[in-house]
């Protein structure tokens, strides 16, 4: 299979402002890509590309004042197998764990676990160490989490994704981190694309989406809780502890976002240019 995947945003600026864009296919994916993702700017404008702390490909720029419209397409191929069920991944005791998993053990900006612990220990103590206990815990937040997008807030928190019971995707997502970590299982945020091959209709609009890993048996593994079952075309753009570490863009300056568009979807062609009715 083969996957085609891109974006369109544009931006208002009222001044020359920096900006620090995380919107590269992950470097995991690399020997899957057939069209390089290159960003594309309009106007043309200066880029610097570096490797963050966590291992994403990020790119800087300083917009110019007025629009800016950055874009990109690529294609990839693709197992177009959903993603992998390992019931039998076994919990590690916190002492075995490797050293590189022990901070995603901890609280972070979105990741309240210090609010959730006492909770987390009163409602999944009593399951199945390892996979069992994190798809308990993905039961549990969409079970308890309606999805909307009038329901987002940039600012808000797992504890209070579960208390309001609403939220979008990185919601549901912050919200399972949190209650994983408390459990004693590293989990980090995961940001990329998710096509809705092999989902029936209607689908919803195309965003960016979020989903998580966590450590079990040895290896990373992907569970996603706004879905809560096993997807077709996922593909990593960036990992972190949570949102606030994979931003899409991160501006040093006052900034409107006039246009938004994303697109992943299975490819027969050669990728041709995104055409957005912005």
């Amino acid at each position: 299979m083969r996957i085609r995947v891109g974006y369109e945003l544009v931006y208002e600026c009222p001044q020359p402002t920096p900006m620090i864009l995380n919107l590269h296919i992950h470097s995991e994916r690399v020997s899957d890509i057939l069209v390089p993702d290159h960003l594309v700017t309009r106007p043309s404008v200066p880029m610097a590309a570096h490797r963050d702390t966590f291992g994403n490909w990020c790119t800087r720029i300083v917009a110019p004042a007025g629009e800016i419209r950055l874009s990109s397409e690529g294609l990839l191929s693709d197992t177009g197998a959903p993603d992998p069920v390992t019931p039998d991944a076994r919990q590690h005791p916190v002492q075995e764990l490797p050293g590189e998993t022990l901070g995603f053990l901890l609280g972070s900006r979105y990741c309240d676990t210090d609010l959730l612990s006492e909770l987390a220990w009163d409602l999944f103590d009593g399951s199945d160490e390892g996979w069992a206990r994190v798809q308990a815990i993905c039961d549990f937040v969409h079970q308890q989490v309606t999805f909307g997008y009038e329901h987002a807030r940039v600012t808000k928190t797992a504890s209070e994704a579960l208390r309001e019971r609403t939220g979008v995707c990185r919601d549901f997502t912050h919200l399972a981190v949190a209650l994983c970590r408390c459990m004693n299982i590293p989990a980090r945020y995961c940001t990329g694309y998710l096509s809705d091959i092999g989902v029936a209709p209607p689908h919803g609009p195309m965003d960016f989406a979020a989903w998580f890993e966590v450590y079990l048996g040895g290896r990373w593994h992907t569970f996603d809780a706004r879905n809560n079952t096993p997807r077709i075309g996922r593909v990593l753009i960036a990992r972190g502890r949570d949102a606030a570490d994979v931003a899409i863009s991160h501006t040093f300056g006052p900034n409107l976002l006039k246009g938004f568009l994303v697109r992943t979807d299975e490819a027969d062609e050669a990728p041709t240019a995104l055409q957005p009715e912005l």
